[in-house]
Parts: structure tokens; sequence; C-alpha cells
């Protein structure tokens, strides 16, 4: 590097230190500066980048974000209604996908729920003047969709927990996990139609896709629920735990060994990956809320 581009580097450095911005220089040349001068496993965040910040456990708290080193734990919290999504934690959760997405100093997300149940859902009756609008979920900037029904998606992997009650959209945001950890006590359930609606939130691609067109079908055509040994055997799940505790503990181990590899061969396998899969699936997607 020569001493005019490393002028021009410090010169751009404090511009956007002295605006404060997060997220203007934090685009693909930044985020891969900082990747590559972290790949030793140091956590240095560079000027101008995004830290992702905690989200302490309360009672109010909807979704909680716990970092724990070069990983980040983020719980859906509303055990007072089995975990069940509203607007508010829809959209908390597509902002903690953002911000993780944009720290280069986190190099995996753990998604769990707090409580008996990991989610039993959308809460239907709170969500009923979005789903009704023409409003998108997240119409905020800073926001990736918990769904992934469209741009932009998560670059970096995600491992979901589930245990006790998985149903409807919580297990379409199991779905959208790289790596999914069950305990064995979990109650899958994908039973839109016995309710006189449908899986609008990516089942009708993604279980398919990924449990085969028959498998999916017998439990989204009849609204049965099936159990974590089900799962497992239609490949939605790769690994069962015997308790909750065990279930997060295995999920957070998983997510370990990834931030342990180097973080551009990581989001690279995943690019590659999703190629194969994007392209094919991107219009039916793009359909579910019509």
């Amino acid at each position: 590097m020569n001493i005019a581009t490393v002028f021009e580097r410090r010169t751009l450095l404090k511009a956007a230190a002295a605006v404060g911005s997060l997220v203007t220089l934090s685009g693909r040349s930044a985020r891969a500066s900082a990747e590559s001068q972290n790949h030793d496993g140091g956590n240095e965040v560079s000027v101008g980048e995004t830290r992702m910040a905690d989200i302490a456990f309360s009672s109010t708290t909807k979704v909680t974000v716990e970092r724990r080193g070069q990983i980040v734990l983020i719980g859906v919290n509303r055990p007072y209604i089995h975990n069940r999504i509203d607007p508010e934690t829809f959209v908390g959760l597509a902002k903690a996908y953002y911000q993780y997405d944009h720290d280069p100093s986190l190099r995996a997300a753990v998604l769990f729920g707090h409580g008996e149940d990991f989610s039993r859902g959308i809460d239907v009756d709170a969500f009923q003047a979005v789903v009704t609008s023409d409003r998108p979920r997240t119409d905020e900037r800073g926001t990736i969709d918990p769904l992934a029904k469209g741009e932009p998606t998560l670059s970096k992997p995600l491992v979901v927990v589930v245990h006790g009650d998985c149903w409807n959209m919580g297990h379409e945001l199991h779905l959208v996990a790289d790596i999914r950890v069950a305990a064995s006590d979990t109650r899958f359930g994908q039973d839109e139609n016995t309710h006189g609606r449908f899986p609008g939130g990516g089942a009708t691609v993604r279980f398919v896709r990924e449990a085969g067109w028959a498998n999916a079908m017998r439990y989204m055509l009849t609204g049965d629920h099936w159990s974590a040994e089900e799962a497992y055997r239609m490949g939605i799940v790769q690994q069962i735990a015997s308790t909750r505790e065990k279930a997060l503990e295995a999920g957070i181990e998983i997510a370990e060994k990834i931030a342990a590899c180097g973080p551009l061969g990581i989001k690279t396998t995943l690019a590659s990956a999703h190629l194969a899969i994007d392209s094919s699936q991107a219009a039916a997607l793009s359909k579910l809320n019509a």
C-alpha cells in the first residue's frame, strides 16, 4: 500500500468518525477489510462499523440480545402468550438480524425462545391491521426480514434452537436457519389450513425444499403436529437434545465452532450455496404476501 493510499484511507476514517455514522462506511469494502483484520480471532471494530448492543432480559423486553465473544444469542421473550410474534417482536428480530449481519466482530448467531415454548407463531390479533393492509411487516431501514422472503437476507450463519411448541410462524423462523437444534419435547406444527389461513411465512417453499414434497404436504394439508424425532427424520432438524437447556448448549457449541472458522470462508460458503436455491424460490416467496 503506497503513502497516498494510506493518507486517503485515514482521511476517510476521520470523516466517518466526525459524522458519527454507523453505516455509511460499512459497505462491502469496509466490512471485508474489518473481517480480514479480525481473521485471527480479534474483536476489534473499525471506525464507522456497526456494533450490536446487548438488550437485557426483563419482563417487558420482547427480544433479548446477549453477546458472548464472537457469537450472539437472540431470544424471543413473550412467554405469557407462548412467544407468539406480534409486530413489535417481528421488527425487533428484524433489527437484531440486521445489526448482527453488520457487526464484523460477530460471526454466528443463535435464535431461541424464553419460557416454555419457542413460539406458537403469529399473534393474529396483534398483526391483523398489518396483514390486511398493503404495508410491509418491516418498513424501517436497518432491518432484515426474519422470514427471509426478500432482500436483504442474512449473509452470516444462523443457528436456531427450538423447544416446546414450535408452530406456524415459529416453525417458519426455524426453517430460515442454516442449522437447527431441537429439544426432545418439541412439538412442531404448520396448521394454518385448519384455521382458514395458509402458511404465508415461507413454509410452502422451505418446508417442501427441506423435507420433500410429500413429507411437507402430509402436515401442511392436514394440520397435524409432529415430534422432534419426526422432524429429524425429515431433515429439518440436525440434532436433538434431551432437554431445552441441553439444546441451547448444543446450539451455542455449534455457533462457537462456526465462529472459530475463517469468516470470509464462512460467508462465501453461504453465498455460494444460496446461488443454488435463491433464484428458484424467489418468485414463490415474493408472492406469499399477496
